[in-house]
């Protein structure tokens, strides 16, 4: 299923429609008096931020639905990609042809429930019956068999549904720590279609409002609909800011067609290239400028792009990488005498802040050789960072950065005016492109606008009748089931139905707050964080005799460093580095320093396996299994999974001196389910020394694991282990395809941590950290 084009069909639907526009998506919330808050404080990106629930369980209700293409193959083999009307409401999804809110009594083609076992993986971006979309697969992480797609307009949609089906999973994982009877719950909430209208409208009563959020299929893939009106801001304004110190020091240099100019001072002195970045306000969503930047299109790449508008797609590698080739005639940058042409390969991500990052390498193909009439040209390697600006106004904004190494002779010529030619140079045609593309949108305000947001106050007439109609369903037919099986309600491959849709009563909503804090917030913040005794009071069992640690008796493959220089090492650095969560995060989003960690690494591990290595704690020669640790109240192991040829275990255990308060956040995380540790299990990473363009894949921002990739748990006698499977997600792969590229070079730092949610969890604090110096992937220890 991991494919990145699909053929022609032999019996092809109605043409997409390439004129089309953004998706729909509408959302409802239960407004009811003393309905709680539901997943209030998330770092992660959601459509909504109210959680979804089924009947009686006492939580918010809401309801996603919205606009996207079902792809399949149906019961003859031919591939199809259908354009469905998608609704979730608690943990119950339906499929329509058409929007079901406009058509009272409408039938969904498929329905089901989502099960805690969910999983959705973000395919990226793949080419389908020739347009560009982004695929999301639905499966059961026990039965890979059991799989689906539904394919977004952009990459912002498909992590908006992501999140959309992530809390439908939690409702799932929810009601199933409740101990709910799912065939008694089906029965009291069985629904005749053709009557029942009174129990209809007592439900439709209690909802609040509806949300109306974009203009419907006709807009999928033309403009993108704007579907983060409820997310929560947990940044700095500007958006700029990591949760780990930044790996660079710039410094302002130069206006560049009213575009600021930076230089890297802090590795300047290294001899090796110089970074420089271009650093502009673009007047448009952070999706529609993603959208830009990767068109192939000439004639939008001409208007403004003045070095690399002419492009052609060689390869598509995978929904996240792919290799072009372009050509340029000398015309404007007379720098060059004759005609040049290039091939580089771009990789994109899209962090779970919504922030893009898009790296460019140069490359060679065995499709493209050397061509006669055109010399080869080397660009050096250079990024593109794509970030939203929370402002106050209607219109949306975002700081778009393009960051180019450059050769230190050239530049240090021109800081001293001793050329004249940097204004012809190719650094100085890319770091001129973020001013095109201000320029350009600017010209262009029909594409710039977030899509308008309609708010509808329910009616008891209107035909929101999907949970009642889903929860006539049998408690075993999960959604991918009916995502996937050749039956449907309706004959699915029935295109006829004409899906028109409206926008009236528009109004635009009401933008979030963004607070603007200046640097006293960091010293404000010192007196919030928890005292190392304070942590252990309220996390630990501090009445009972601690067991004392002796290092010398664990000992892994990797050795503890000696020295700051001592490669292929470990050691354990503090948690001051690293920005978490502050007492009064969920009022004001203020992050503080974090302190010392609460458990001790003891060990570090690096295997080399043929195939996974999950359940290392259970291995008779693991240092767990060792009469030293069985002694130990807790340890916490940290299984990372990285996929290669061969693969490798980057394994790290962590000790307690004191057993944990099952009361605790860390106490409800090692004995929760694995729904509420994949919701709250962090990390954050930060690359100390490396390459840049490593620096910029990996960023600093805190990442919910459980979230981004596969998360397995062990729990077992005195430890929890967690394997993470980094190969489970495109995105991962990729990323650590790049550092594995400079492993040997790289100093990286990861600060673990359980994300709080809620006022009493506040502060965060660190659960461990650890420094990896240089690791050499010959010296992993074969299993």
């Amino acid at each position: 299923m991991g494919r990145t084009t699909r053929s022609e069909m032999a019996e092809p639907p109605a043409p997409l429609p390439l004129a089309a526009e953004a998706g729909e998506v509408i959302e409802v919330e239960n407004l009811e008096p003393g309905s709680p808050d539901a997943g209030s404080g998330s770092s992660g990106s959601g459509i909504g931020s109210g959680s979804g629930s089924g009947s009686g369980s006492g939580r918010s209700t809401s309801e996603y639905s919205g606009w996207v293409y079902h792809l399949g193959v149906n019961s003859i083999g031919h591939e199809y990609c259908h354009l469905r009307f998608l609704v979730i409401r608690g943990k119950c999804v339906a499929m329509y042809k058409r929007d079901p809110h406009e058509n009272p009594g409408l039938e969904p083609i498929r329905k089901g429930f989502v099960s805690h076992t969910l999983m959705v993986e973000e395919l990226g971006r793949q080419k389908v019956n020739h347009g560009d979309f982004y695929v999301l697969r639905l499966c059961n992480r026990l039965d890979k068999t059991k799989k689906g797609e539904i394919a977004c307009a952009t990459p912002g949609e498909a992590r908006k549904w992501t999140e959309a089906f992530e809390q439908a999973k939690q409702q799932a994982d929810h009601d199933l720590t409740r101990g709910v009877n799912w065939k008694r719950l089906q029965n009291e909430n069985e629904f005749n279609l053709d009557g029942h209208r009174p129990r209809v409208r007592r439900y439709a009563k209690g909802l609040g409002k509806l949300v109306r959020i974009g203009k419907g299929p006709e807009m999928l893939l033309r403009q993108s609909s704007d579907l983060q009106i409820h997310e929560r801001v947990n940044t700095n304004f500007g958006g700029d800011a990591g949760d780990a110190p930044e790996a660079h020091e710039w410094r302002f240099v130069r206006i560049l067609n009213g575009i600021r100019i930076f230089e890297d001072i802090k590795n300047s002195k290294g001899g090796k290239g110089i970074l420089l970045k271009s650093v502009g306000v673009v007047g448009a969503n952070p999706d529609t400028v993603f959208e830009m930047v990767l068109s192939l299109d000439k004639h939008k790449r001409y208007e403004w792009d003045m070095l690399i508008a002419d492009l052609e797609l060689v390869e598509t590698i995978d929904g996240y990488c792919d290799v072009v080739y372009g050509t340029y005639e000398p015309k404007y940058l007379n720098w060059w005498k004759s005609k040049k042409d290039f091939v580089f390969s771009r990789q994109w991500f899209r962090g779970q802040d919504g922030a893009y990052n898009i790296l460019q390498s140069p490359a060679s193909h065995k499709k493209k050789p050397s061509r006669h009439g055109y010399g080869r040209a080397h660009i050096n390697p250079t990024t593109w960072e794509i970030r939203r600006l929370n402002t106050s106004g209607s219109t949306p904004k975002c700081i778009v950065t393009r960051m180019v190494e450059i050769s230190p002779s050239f530049w240090d010529r021109w800081k001293r005016r001793t050329s004249t030619n940097f204004d012809r140079s190719i650094a100085y045609a890319l770091l001129s492109q973020v001013a095109g593309l201000r320029e350009y949108f600017a010209a262009n305000p029909a594409i710039t606008s977030d899509s308008p947001s309609t708010v509808v106050k329910s009616k008891a007439s209107e035909p929101l009748i999907i949970q009642s109609e889903l929860e006539d369903s049998e408690p075993n037919d999960e959604f991918y089931d009916a995502l996937v099986r050749g039956e449907s309600f309706e004959d699915e491959d029935s295109d006829d139905d004409d899906d028109d849709d409206d926008d009236d009563d528009v109004m635009t909503s009401k933008a979030g707050k963004v607070k603007l804090k200046n640097v006293s917030w960091a010293i404000a913040g010192l007196a919030m964080k928890r005292s190392k005794a304070s942590l252990e009071r309220s996390e630990l069992v501090t009445n009972s005799i601690p067991v004392a640690i002796d290092s010398s008796h664990f000992h892994g493959n990797v050795r503890r460093a000696k020295s700051e220089d001592d490669p292929n090492s470990w050691s354990a650095p503090g948690g001051e580095k690293f920005m978490i969560r502050g007492k009064t995060y969920l009022s004001d989003y203020t992050k503080i320093a974090g302190g010392d960690p609460l458990l001790k690494l003891i060990a570090v591990d690096w295997f080399k396996v043929n195939e996974r290595f999950d359940s290392v704690a259970l291995h008779p020669k693991s240092l767990v299994q060792s009469e030293a640790a069985k002694k130990i109240p807790f340890i916490l192991v940290i299984n990372l999974q990285v996929p290669a040829k061969p693969n490798y275990n980057l394994v790290m255990y962590y000790a307690s001196e004191k057993p944990v308060n099952k009361e605790s956040l860390l106490g409800r995380f090692i004995d929760g389910t694995d729904a509420f540790r994949d919701a709250r299990f962090k990390l954050i990473p930060s690359i100390v020394e490396g390459y840049w363009m490593v620096k910029r894949a990996v960023g600093t921002r805190a990442c919910l694991l459980g979230k981004a990739v596969t998360c397995n748990y062990l729990r077992q006698d005195n430890f929890l282990e967690i394997d993470v499977d980094i190969g489970s997600s495109s995105v991962a792969r990729s990323i650590i395809g790049l550092v594995l590229g400079y492993v040997t070079s790289i100093v990286v730092d990861l600060g673990i941590l359980i994300e709080a949610k809620e006022e009493k969890e506040l502060p965060e604090y660190i659960l461990g950290t650890v420094r990896l110096n240089r690791v050499n992937p010959d010296a992993a220890v074969q299993i």
